[in-house]
This record gives structure tokens, sequence and C-alpha cells, in this order.
């Protein structure tokens, strides 16, 4: 019987199996530290992409296929690891990756010191619950502080929002051109912002991200309105409709088929020509009723001769229905993605129609210029000059397809930062300004906790300490000596704000050099962090079932030896 294996002994000393065989059981302190390491290096794994001059990995996936990045949201999904810990690990950063967009590494980064603060507690016979307490009672103490020293923001404060983005900009690829791209996603956030009673609603799903490589980062560009990665159906449509009243279907151009399967004979020829001629009536039935009630809209507004009519639709359209749109002149685009439809209703205010016989003349959207470009390689239709658009495009250029695609997560970590900066309406300074300041009081309270787990909480505060030293290390600054100078600018009234300047070498005000994150961000990240060390330190058993294909192999093996047997 395995030394691993759950069992029991009966009075006549023969042991009762509890477990499946090749059942796997880790308990005790040899779990407790398996699960500390395997948190702890993948913290260590993230901690050297840290901040402005962190470094990127590369990730092979299975396929060969590569990705270059140092979003840490991004590393964790691809390295596909394996170990039961390490999942929840990846877990908790996707948690935090989706809630506020941002602040993956610190959270993860975070973890790791806690774990390894908490190692030592362990070694000193604290036991694990009063450390969980301590760390608990810590992360309330630190989040209350946070919102306590954060400073009040508003939307309309242009040049903070786009240091914000900046500053989340500052530590990825895209490093070049974040004045530019800083600038870009702080007009597309602004723009769909809406104001719901005293507080700010931001749906960044109204915001559209285009990626085409070719140019530069700096080509990168807003559009107020929509990019649609189609080109028109039909070569006789027009190529550019300037003042166009737009139709949206979800509804296609075609003659349906029906639910069941349905068989025709025809055995004379001029029935099947009877029958391809009321296909044809059918389909020129539905462009004239879209052609007609259009042109009673155009006319209302008294912009006969002025304006042309663009025809969207999420379904397909039939060569005949494209025949009848390019002789009235109309302009079409079909298989349009659901998600871009809606986009296009946020930004033109027209509405999706599901039949075309309901029809009406409200129901048409407006834009100024509806036209096919060629950008790159592709022909794209751009959707322009939106009367209120409440749905905007970001245009990626990059020379390389991964720049691309590394600009698409920087610039999605940005806008995120932004919204949740305009949502809070609160800041703070980034550059590990924030930790040491949190970490400052902590210590002073600590002794009011008392007891064992007043060393929790001063683990806590050294844990965060770990933050800013990351900083510093990645920047190949001397981590103990950045961090003396901190805490003695921390202990003046005035140095709240003082955090670990990396291009210069030394500590500086964060806050005047524009380092400013939103509050959310910071407190979000804590609060992860904190959840994952307290579940890991709580584990005391691994109970791991055998892997199916270890089963299926040795099944095999039985299998093949019983027919060895026979042979013999």
């Amino acid at each position: 019987m395995s030394a691993r294996q759950v069992a029991a002994l009966e009075p006549t000393g023969v042991p009762v199996l509890i477990l499946k065989e090749g059942t796997q059981r880790t308990y005790g302190r040899e779990a407790l530290r398996t699960n500390i390491m395997i948190v702890r290096a993948i913290a260590e794994t993230l901690r050297t992409t840290y901040g402005p001059k962190g470094m990127d990995k590369m990730l092979v996936d299975s396929l060969g296929d590569i990705t270059i990045t140092n979003d840490g949201a991004t590393i964790l999904d691809k390295m596909d690891v394996q170990h039961p810990t390490a999942k929840l690990v990846v877990q908790i950063a996707k948690g935090q990756d989706e809630e506020v967009g941002d602040g993956t590494k610190t959270a993860v980064i975070f973890a790791g010191e806690l774990l390894r603060y908490a190692e030592e507690l362990l070694d000193k016979n604290v036991h694990p619950t009063i450390i969980v307490s301590g760390y608990k009672k810590a992360a309330e103490e630190a989040v209350k502080k946070l919102h306590e020293i954060a400073e009040p923001i508003d939307i309309n404060d242009e040049e903070t929002l786009k240091k914000i983005a900046m500053t989340s900009l500052t530590s990825k690829a895209v490093h070049g051109a974040r004045e530019h791209l800083a600038e870009i996603v702080v007009k597309a956030v602004r723009q769909v912002a809406e104001k719901r009673g005293d507080k700010w609603y931001i749906d960044l799903d109204a915001i559209q991200i285009i990626k085409k490589h070719g140019g530069s980062l700096r080509d990168t560009k807003l559009i107020y309105g929509i990019v649609l990665d189609k080109e028109v159906v039909h070569p006789g449509m027009p190529k550019k409709v300037e003042n166009a009243y737009i139709v949206l279907l979800d509804a296609p151009l075609e003659v349906e088929k029906p639910e069941i399967d349905a068989e025709i004979r025809i055995n004379d020829p001029a029935f099947l020509k009877k029958f391809l001629e009321e296909e044809e009536k059918i389909l020129e039935e539905m462009v004239n009723k879209i052609y007609n009630v259009a042109m009673e809209r155009i006319r209302k507004d008294g912009m006969e001769g002025k304006a042309g009519i663009v025809v969207i639709t999420q379904k397909g359209i039939d060569e005949v229905a494209q025949h009848f749109l390019a002789k009235k002149g109309i302009m079409a685009v079909r298989r349009v993605k659901r998600s871009d439809i809606e986009k296009i209703a946020r930004a033109t205010g027209a509405k999706i129609v599901s039949n075309i016989d309901d029809l009406t003349p409200e129901d048409l959207g407006f834009a100024k210029l509806v036209e096919e470009r060629k950008v790159g390689e592709d022909k794209m239709v751009f959707i322009e000059g939106c009367p209120n658009p409440r749905a905007v495009t970001i245009l990626i250029r990059g020379g390389l397809e991964r720049l691309v695609d590394e600009a698409e997560r920087s610039i999605n970590d940005a806008l995120h930062a932004v919204a949740d900066a305009i949502r809070d309406g609160k800041i703070v300074a980034g550059g590990g300004a924030v930790e040491v300041e949190v970490a400052k009081y902590l210590r002073e309270i600590a002794p009011k906790i008392g007891g064992k787990e007043q060393l929790a909480v001063e683990a806590f505060a050294r844990a965060l300490e770990g933050l800013p030293m990351a900083l510093a290390e990645n920047a190949g600054l001397e981590p103990v000596e950045i961090i003396m100078k901190l805490r003695a600018a921390h202990a003046k009234a005035e140095g709240k704000w003082v955090g670990v300047n990396v291009f210069k070498g030394d500590v500086d005000d964060m806050k005047k050099l524009g380092v400013i994150e939103p509050v959310s961000v910071k407190a979000n990240a804590i609060k992860a962090g904190t959840e994952a060390a307290t579940m890991v330190l709580r584990i005391d058993d691994i109970i791991a079932a055998a892997r199916r294909e270890e089963k299926e192999e040795e099944k095999k093996k039985g299998e093949e030896e019983e027919k060895e047997e026979k042979e013999e």
C-alpha cells in the first residue's frame, strides 16, 4: 500500500483502501510548501516583465505559433499550465483582467510576495489560519487607505486622463508611440461615455478595434464611426456614398428555403421559366420595398438628389438581389458580424430590422460618408461622420503582425485604465509610490492589531514593498538602496507620491512626472493577490485522481500481457 493513499486498518490488520488505485495524495506541510513554490515560480516568471524596463516573453504554442508580449494576462493564458494550483493563479489573474482590465502582473507578483513572507512565518511556527486572518485584515485596511489618499478626477480633465493612458502604455512594446495612442484612447473613451444619474457608464464594447499590419504605429487612427472588414458585394454598386441613409437588416435578401425538405417536380420547361421569374420577382419586390422606404425618408428630410442608400445585412444577399440593388444605385454589404451591426446601430441611430416588410422610414440611420477603401491588401468599408456616434473605431497599424497584436493588447489595457478612472473618479500615483505609502500605514497600525496577527500584517507591508523593488530590479538598480530612499521620502508629509523613477535611476515625485493610475486597478490587484495567497495557505491536502491517459495505458498494458499469456 502506498504511503500516499488513504487507508484504514481493520481489527484483523488488513488494510482497506478508501481511494481509487493510482490516486495521489499530498498532505500537511508538504502540500503547503508545494503550492507556495508553484505560485512563487509563476510570480517570478512575471516579475521580470514588470514596469517600463520589464522584458518580454516569447510564447510558442503546440502548433508553433509565436506570441511576443509582456502582458500578464496573455502570458498566463498562453503558458498552458498543468498543476491545479497554477491554474488557480491563472483564474485569479483572469478575474483581475475581466474586472479592471489591467494590473494582472501586480496581482500575481503580490501574491508571490505574500506567500514568500508567509513561508518565513510558517518556519516560526505561526499557524496558516493566523496568517490568513492577518492578511485579510491588512488587505481591508490597505484598500481603505488607498481610497483615503486617492485624489479626485473629472472626465473633462483630458490632460490627466492622457497621463493615465500613457502610464498604462509605458511598460508595453508600443512605448515609442505612446503619446499618439494615449490621445486616441482618451478621445475614444470620452466619446462612448454616458452619464446615468451621477455616475458615468462606459461600455468598452462600443469601441471597435480593427488590426491591419502595414504602415507604422503612428498611422493608427480613431474613426468616429465604424469600419467593416468587408467589401461592397457587387462591382456595379457605388464605392462611395455621401449623406448615406443606412438600412440595417438581420434578414437575408434571398428567397428563403422551406423549414422542411421539399421537392418541386417540373415536367415542362415553361414552368421552370415561370418558377425562376417568380423567384426574381420576389427579390425585386424586396429591393423595391427598401428603395421606396428609404426614398420616403430622403424626401421627408429634403435631401433628394443629395443623398444615397446603403444596405448592411447580417445575412446573405442573392446574386439577383445584388443586380437589382446595383441598378437602383444602392451600396450593399453582407454577412456583417452581429456585434458590428449593433455598433453601427449605436453610431448611426439606425434600428436593426428582422423582417423587410416591417421596415419604416424612421428605422434608417444616417452617416455623412460610407466609402470602400483599400487598407493594406484588403478592402474595407468606412462609415464616418455620424451625427452623435455612440460607437467608434480604432484602426491599428504597425509594420509587423506581432507588433499589431501587441498594440491591440496594450490599447485594450489603456482603454480599461481610462474607463476605470472615469468610473471611480479617483486616481493615485504609480511607480511604487502608493504601495510604499500603504505599507508605511500598515506598519503604524500593526501593533494595534497585536498578537501573532501583527506579524502577518507586517509581512503584508513588506510584500507591498516587493512591487517597487521589482521595478528597481528590472531597471538594473539596487533594490535595497531604493526601498530605503522611498521609506525616508514617505516619512515626510509631502512625500506620499514619491516612487521609483526607472529612467533616472532614483526616487522621484510620480504625480509631477505624470505617472498616474486609477485607484480601482490598485485596489483590485491587492484584493486579488490576497485572495490567491490566502486560498493557497488554507490548502493542506491535495488528493489527485489518476490521470485518464495513465489509466488507459495501464489497461492497454494489462490487455497485452493477457494476450501474451494466451499465446504462450
